[in-house]
């Protein structure tokens, strides 16, 4: 029972951590552009590509 007792205060307050976080992130707009980070790989990719053809 006593772990009871320390177990619920203590979801409590990561709940209150995990909810301060994500309205600090949307706050500053860390959900404004969802598209473009996924396209990185598909840039670097096609970067390398293009200067390994370039030197041989």
């Amino acid at each position: 029972m006593t772990t009871m007792l320390i177990l619920i205060p203590l979801t409590f307050l990561l709940l209150l951590v995990a909810g301060a976080a994500f309205f600090w992130a949307v706050n500053q707009d860390q959900f404004e552009d969802m598209d473009s980070a996924g396209l990185v790989p598909l840039t670097d990719r096609a970067t390398q590509a293009g200067k390994e053809k370039e030197s041989p």
